[in-house]
């Protein structure tokens, strides 16, 4: 078994980082582990951080079966849901089903089921940070975020953190 499969929590950033706004969870995850050093929740053995590109999540959440420690997945990437662009939004499993045009990754790989498959077959909680983008730059190149996308970074690495700090503090009860 991977090692990050060991991890009973997964933070994934998802999304292509050449194509603009798209890059959002990369971002998140490369704020979190810069993030380390002033939260110690983010170094805890039981966590595993990962930057899951456009496909790796498919494959990752694939790999996930009844012999998987694995409580809970935290997804960061971009939503369209007509918002304001940066604006954020937390997702769980049981939004999932609902949403008529859900873009979890650059593929267009519906990972919707497969995430509420997970919840339903493992318990496996399923939250998503997703962030309204303002522009994908396909089939051009774009290696930044739109500054409304930028300015919302921090604030989804906040709440990854906050959604780890209610795992440690339920764990502990």
């Amino acid at each position: 078994m991977p090692e990050y499969l060991e991890k009973e929590v997964l933070v994934l950033g998802c999304g292509n980082i050449l194509l603009a706004d798209d890059g959002f969870g990369f971002a998140v995850v490369q704020r979190l582990n810069e993030m380390k050093g002033s939260h110690p929740v983010l170094t805890s053995d039981s966590v595993g951080i990962i930057d899951a590109g456009t496909g790796a999540s498919h494959f990752i959440l694939s790999l996930i079966d009844e012999d998987t420690p694995l409580k809970k997945i935290i997804i960061a990437d971009i939503i369209d849901y007509g918002l304001k662009p940066g604006q954020l939004t937390k997702l769980y499993a049981k939004d999932l089903p609902n949403i008529p045009k859900y873009k979890i990754d650059a593929h267009d790989m519906p990972l919707a089921g497969m995430l509420t498959d997970i919840s339903g077959k493992y318990g496996a909680e399923v939250v998503v940070i997703g962030c309204q983008y303002k522009y994908l730059s396909a089939p051009d190149v774009c290696l930044e975020l739109s500054d409304e996308v930028t300015a919302s970074v921090d604030k989804a690495a906040e709440m990854v953190i906050e959604e780890l700090e209610s795992w440690n503090r339920m764990k502990k009860k």
